[in-house]
């Protein structure tokens, strides 16, 4: 319906942004002002006619402030259905009169948790005007407060409006409850139940697929490290973009010294390290070309004008670093479709969860950072020094390919990445057939075990003298052999990194 007419409002804020001016305004449409004594303090120095709860209530605030609209005269004045008979008769018996308006944000509990942060008036506010929306707006945030204000002028602030706003309501003490529910879950970290709730963040043209619809969600308070991207240039990221990136700057940080990582549909397709951002792109480029083209590249160091001007040569989709250098900027200029962002670099979270439809699998995060301390070579010939940098940078990509993988390096970089195939041997002939004679002298790597000795055969046969990988097979005593009988180095780290 339209006309909807506010006639006594009630504001009970613990942010006090923008609440005076709503005031004010609400005043010169002719409402009346009722509001906690901490919020009628501020309206009243600002000039502003406004009401006390207490002088409402006849009651002071009590418990250092726990108690102070939790009554009827507050509570029988949002609630009541002027439609209802039986309502308006319980009203007139009691002396209550009706709010239209209940402007209610919460005490700051995600930001500063505590038990005296937990509010109990508030939520109790918000929830009963947004359940008589009908007759009751509901205003739960400050940035709502002119789009109120300019639909309560040309009486707009209709039914549906009211419904919406009444539904941010209900979801913001959901949200609110929920940061609750996990503090108090501290430090079980797989709670039951895992609370959980998600605000939609930006809208992306569309999922995997053009059929998809697709959007990017976070939650409310901390952990969004999407919010914390800057895009330079380029087109709006997609939802494959985001997927990608993410996967490559988690890879980028979990590398020693300069780096770079150039993923394809999540999974990395060339890694490097060097001295600098040039080296280490230089290096990952060269580990797979083909693989790289329209691939997303991630750096855990600046990138500078040299490597610009090497990434302005080829076709990726986008670059992403922790700082990108103004005379980068103004070279990538001239490449205006190319995405540039500077993001953080991304540390795992302390949870990963995946949809099974209607359903979710939850775990604690896997991180891939090796573990010399717990490393055991099992083969007679040792891994010497040179080849210990390499080992560790293939089982760290290892680790960050989806499983089955079998990683090949040398030199600082990747030269084949076997990745998601149904077989570890398969995962090794892949890696393989990228590499080529680069194998030779080269180094590998593999997220699981090796179930038989076929594996490490292929390996062998292209020249790869050391590997490491988890050990733990049934033929753990084959593969040593074999290992032996090639004259391989074979380091066991007894903790695998399956990624599916």
């Amino acid at each position: 319906m339209s006309g909807f007419e506010v006639r006594r409002a009630l504001l009970s804020v613990a942010d006090k942004t923008g609440i005076v001016e709503f005031a004010r305004q609400l005043a010169e449409s002719g409402a009346e002002i009722v509001s906690s004594v901490g919020t009628a303090r501020a309206i009243r120095e600002a000039g502003v006619e406004v009401t006390a709860t207490d002088d409402v209530t006849g009651a002071s605030e009590m418990l250092g402030g726990r108690v102070k609209t939790l009554h009827p005269q507050i509570h029988g004045g949002i609630l009541a259905d002027p439609d209802d008979p039986a309502h308006q008769e319980d009203l007139r018996r009691s002396g209550i009169e009706a709010f239209q308006l209940v402007a209610v944000n919460l005490y700051p509990f995600a930001d500063e948790p505590g038990i005296e942060q937990i509010d109990i008036g508030g939520v109790a506010l918000l929830r009963a005007a947004a359940k008589n929306h009908e007759h009751v707006a509901a205003v739960s945030f400050p940035h709502q407060y002119p789009e109120v204000i300019g639909a309560l002028r040309s009486g707009g602030l209709d039914r549906e409006s009211r419904r919406r706003l009444a539904a941010e309501a209900f979801a913001h003490t959901a949200q609110y409850d929920a940061a609750i529910s996990r503090w108090f879950s501290l430090p079980e970290v797989l709670s039951d139940p895992l609370v959980i709730t998600l605000r939609r963040r930006q809208e992306v043209r569309y999922g995997e697929n053009p059929h998809q619809q697709g959007a990017l969600y976070a939650s409310e308070h901390g952990g969004y490290w999407a919010s914390e991207v800057r895009r330079i240039q380029g087109k709006p990221m997609s939802y494959n973009n985001y997927a990608d990136v993410e996967a490559a700057v988690r890879l980028a940080a979990d590398l020693e010294g300069a780096g770079c990582v150039i993923v394809k549909h999540a999974n990395p397709c060339g890694v490097g390290v060097g001295t600098g951002a040039a080296e280490a792109f230089a290096r990952a480029w060269e580990g797979d070309p083909q693989s790289a083209f329209g691939g997303v590249v991630a750096f855990n160091c600046p990138v500078t004008a040299s490597v610009a001007e090497d990434l302005r040569r080829v076709f990726v989709e986008v670059v992403a670093a922790p700082r990108v250098d103004p005379e980068a900027v103004a070279i990538f200029s001239r490449k205006p479709n190319l995405r540039v962002l500077e993001t953080p670099l991304r540390l795992s979270s302390e949870l990963e969860i995946r949809s099974l439809g209607a359903d979710f699998l939850v775990q604690t995060t896997d991180r891939s950072i090796p573990i010399p301390s717990e490393w055991r070579v099992v083969s007679r010939v040792h891994p010497d020094a040179g080849q210990l940098p390499d080992l560790r940078l293939a089982w760290v990509v290892a680790g960050h390919a989806k499983s089955n993988a079998v990683v090949i390096c040398r030199d600082g970089r990747s030269v084949g990445v076997g990745a998601g195939d149904q077989s570890r041997v398969g995962a090794a002939r892949r890696a393989m057939s990228v590499a080529g004679d680069r194998a030779r002298g080269a180094v590998a790597a593999s997220d699981g075990f090796f179930p038989f000795t076929d594996g490490l055969d292929a390996l062998a046969s292209m020249g790869v003298n050391a590997v490491v990988s988890p050990g733990g097979s049934v033929r753990d005593s084959e593969v040593i052999a074999a290992a032996d009988q090639h004259r391989m180095a074979l380091v066991f780290t007894g903790r695998r990194h399956f990624r599916h």
